[in-house]
Order: structure tokens, then sequence, then C-alpha cells
């Protein structure tokens, strides 16, 4: 019998059109603002031993963890998984990213033989622990971070587990968590019915022979892409600031990129130690920011599967802040996939340079947490819009304006203002570009973005995590490009006293009435300004 590439291709198509179904069952059913605004997750079709078969991307840091938590769950579970299951997990050290990023799974069955796993990966509201919305920068041990969830079934052979289920929702503040878990089980069980669907349609002889051919694909089209890159050794570091317990550390990832005839290394070695405090990334968040931002520098590689990573290699040191000993506390690990991605930039640009892009704005965020009197209700969310800076330039291009940050791959959304005051107790007083803030060149970084709003309630907590405040952490210029404006917040109190807080801290029952103003900087420079064409056409 012949093989029919056509069928294979349109059976590759049927798989992502299932992962885009899931999104927007997700994104039109959830209530948080994280999700059905932000889409802040991401949905797939992974095998049993955790190899993607498709994926829609909406923020691509969290679509590459999820592989090494299906791993996991298929090996805890063995022969335990059974039709109907529902798998909820959320635990940095058996294999996800960080604690606030919930997947949901469904085993898929074909004649008793399980095939693969539908799963959504979900930012939360919250997750417990001692700070609203799950970032701890007090925390020197995961468990002062928040519920830790290791691969526990929610729903055992189509049955829900009251028990189980009322455990893990009594040590998490909000309602509305339980509600978007319930909208990720049932976009994750009409998966399993679409996918059972085309596994009868092709018959899994020629389903599982479509799919080698697929994989096979993916590997040769990174390969193109990756043959541009000269065979050698590539270096570059960059650095963090503040680990949480101490603003003034300084932290550094230092990064050789080895280019072989066949085959790509990570290579992480000389990376500063692991923190005291929550600034340490899981091993799989520093794999999905590198290949996040690797796929993002090369030409297009389609499809994007299990079989595209296969010529790539990691080495990441244990105990560094790149691939920490447990129990260190890692809530923020997450988001040092900008300060990654910046370090993958700089040693890519060594080989193609035409191809990176200068540095983007790296993440500021507000997360406000308490009371809403209006809406009788407590709420915690993120100021998602008011964090997303520039992006850079790259040869031949301006950078894109309020796009940020590379660590969501462009792909989280900024929350409608409006929609946003609806939610939470706060005014916009003013969220518009800021003038300035983008780095100069011959072609011009992204503009950030100024936001000012009002809080309508006492007693507001706001919990600062990010960086982007020192001079050195601005978005990087390349090729003579000038750097990106820097990260600010300041709170100016009812009283007239104007508080300058640091990048990673709690400021905890403030009046209302204080006035919030965050600049996000705009994006690098690429090239000198002394280049660019200036003529009026």
């Amino acid at each position: 019998m012949v093989f029919d590439k056509i069928s294979a291709v349109i059976m590759q198509r049927r798989l992502k059109s299932i992962t885009r179904q899931m999104a927007v069952s997700l994104s039109k059913s959830s209530r948080s603002l994280n999700i059905s605004e932000a889409k802040d997750f991401c949905t797939g079709i992974y095998g049993v031993r955790g190899e993607i078969w498709e994926q829609t991307e909406f923020i691509p840091l969290m679509s590459y963890t999820v592989p090494t938590s299906i791993k996991y769950i298929a090996e805890y579970f063995g022969a335990d998984i059974h039709p109907g299951d529902i798998i909820i997990h959320n635990d940095p050290y058996t294999g996800g990213n960080q604690t606030s990023d919930v997947k949901i799974t469904a085993p898929v069955f074909s004649n008793d033989e399980l095939m693969c796993f539908a799963a959504i990966n979900a930012h939360q509201a919250d997750i417990g622990g001692a700070s609203p919305g799950g970032y701890n920068p007090h925390a020197k041990e995961i468990w002062q971070e928040a519920l830790r969830i290791t691969p526990v079934k929610i729903i055992d052979q189509g049955v829900l587990r009251y028990d189980v289920w009322d455990f893990i929702f009594a040590n998490i503040r909000l309602t509305i968590v339980e509600e978007d878990i319930m909208s990720m089980i049932g976009a994750c069980e009409n998966a399993v019915h679409e996918i059972n669907s085309i596994i009868s349609l092709y018959g899994k002889q020629e389903f599982i022979k479509n799919l080698s051919y697929l994989f096979d694909c993916a590997q040769v089209s990174l390969k193109k892409q990756l043959s541009v890159i000269k065979p050698g050794i590539y270096e570059a570091s960059h650095l963090v600031f503040g680990d949480g317990i101490d603003p003034d550390q300084k932290m550094v990832i230092k990064l050789k990129i080895i280019k072989e005839p066949e085959k790509l290394i990570f290579d992480y070695t000389g990376t500063s130690e692991q923190t005291a405090g929550y600034v340490n990334a899981p091993s799989t968040v520093t794999i999905s920011g590198s290949l996040m931002v690797l796929l993002m520098c090369i030409g297009e590689v389609f499809p994007i599967n299990g079989g595209t990573f296969r010529d790539i290699e990691f080495i990441i040191p244990e105990g560094t802040i790149l691939n920490p000993y447990y129990p260190a506390a890692t809530g923020f690990g997450n988001h040092l996939t900008d300060q990654i991605g910046a370090v993958v930039q700089k040693a890519l640009y060594q080989a193609i340079p035409q191809q990176v892009s200068a540095g983007w704005n790296v993440l500021l965020c507000l997360m406000l947490s308490g009371y809403d009197n209006k809406r009788n209700k407590h709420f915690s969310d993120m100021l998602i819009n008011a964090c997303k800076g520039g992006a850079g330039a790259t040869y031949g291009y301006d950078g894109w304006s309020h796009l940020g940050l590379i660590g969501g791959g462009g792909g989280i959304t900024a929350q409608d203002p409006e929609t946003f005051e609806m939610e939470c107790p706060v005014i916009f007083k003013k969220f518009e570009y800021a003038p300035d803030s983008a780095g100069k060149g011959q072609w011009n970084g992204g503009l950030g973005v100024e936001t000012i709003l009002e809080l309508c309630e006492s007693d507001i907590s706001v919990n600062i995590f990010g960086d982007g405040m020192h001079e050195e952490s601005r978005a990087f210029g390349l090729a003579g490009g000038s750097p990106g404006g820097k990260n600010s917040i300041v709170l100016q109190l009812p009283d007239g006293n104007i508080l300058y807080p640091n990048s990673k801290t709690i400021i905890n029952k403030l009046p209302r009435g204080t006035i919030l103003h965050q600049i996000a900087g705009g994006g690098g420079g690429y090239g000198s300004p002394e280049k660019k064409n200036r003529e009026i056409k």
C-alpha cells in the first residue's frame, strides 16, 4: 500500500483544529481575566512519553513545559489510567513549570490502549500559599509559595472525586479558580471525543504511520533551518537582579550554544547558583524558554511536534537558578524566561545576526488583591496590560509596540481596561504608549506603555514581581542600536507620601485613593541610528 502524504497532512490539520477548539471553549467559558482576557494558557495533544502531537500556543513558554508533566503523569499512574479519568497537576518538582500554572489532562484510549493525552496548562488567579495569586517574594522554600499538587485524579473513570476536589479547593482562596478548572475539564473532555473520532476515521495503524511521518517531517524541517548556523560555539551572558530576599543581589545566566553538524546543544554551565529566594527556574522553564526563542530566531519550522526537538540537547547544572535543588522556592522562575530569552538572543546573534531581534522589555508586573465591597467578593488579578512593553527591532524592521514579553512569546493579551475596571476596584486614569521609551537605531525598538490607575477600595495589596528597573537590565540594542527605557513603578498615597518599591516586594493595606503609576520600557534598537533613512517619501 502506497503511503498517502496528503492524508497525513490533513490529519495534522485536524489535530491542530482540536487544540484550537479547546482554546475557544476555554476562553469563552472561563471566568478569570487571566484566561478569558489575557489568554494565559495553552492547549495541546501529547503522546504517552510526553511528545507533542499538536498545540495551540497562546503562551509558548507554557506549551513547551507540558511534555515533561505528561511524561511524569504517565509514569506515575502506569496501568492505573482509565477512560474517563481527569488528572490535575502543578508541581514544579515533578515536571511542572510554576505552581500557578495548573495542568488538566485527560487520557485518550483506542481499544483499551492508551494513545495520548488532551491537556491544558492555564494560569490560575490563585493557588493558595502565603500570597494571593501565588507570588511570594519572601518565600525560601516551595511550601511557602502555594498548594503543591502532584499528579492526582479529580475524576476517576467518569466519577468526580468529591474528597479530592474539596481538599484542593479548600486551600485556594477564590471560587473563580474552581470555575476555571471546570472549564478546562470540559474543553479536555470535548477534545477526547474529537481525537477518538479522528483515530476511528483513519484506523489506528494508519494514524500511527501518519504521526510518525509528521514527526520525521518536523525533524527535517528544524534541521534545515539550523543549517544556516555554522558549526561552532557561541557564548553569551545576561544579568538578573534581586532574588526576593536581597534586592541588591545580582545573578548571571551563562550560555554556550554548541552547533555540531547533527546536533544543537544549549549548555548553561557557569550560571549562578540557586538563590535563597524565589528567583529559581525549574529546568522545564529553562528548556521551554530556550526552545521558544530559538524558534523565534530561525526560519519557519513546520510542523512543530515531538520530532522537532530530537536533535537538541540541554546541559543545565543542578543547583543553579535554572535547575534548583528541591525544595527551593520557584515562584518567579517562569519569568526568568525573559532573561533566558535574552541570553539565547545574544548567543544566536553571533551566528545569524540578521535573524535575531534586539532585546525585549522584561516583565515588571503588579498583582492586585483584596476585598471588593461594591461587588462583595475577594479578588486577585494581574495587571498584564500595564506590563507589556516594547519588542526589540530586528534587521529591516522596527520592533512592535506594547507586544512584550518575550517570555510570553508576544502571545499574552492585554486585558481591556474597561473589563478590568468591571472586575477589580480600580479606575484607569491613563493607558497610553510611553513616549521616548524605545531604543533608537537604524530600526527602532517598539514603544512601551504608561499606565496610571487609582485604587477604589482600602486595604488592597500590591504584589510587585519583575525586573528591568536597573540601567543594566534595559532591553539591549544590537549592531549599534541603543537600549530601550527602564521599567518603573511609583505609588502616590492620598496623604501625599510617595513610595518607590523595588522589583520584587509586597505592599499591604494600601488606602483608597492610592495612585499607581507604571511604565513598561520599550524594546532595543537595531543598527546605528546614524544609518536611519530620514528621507520623507
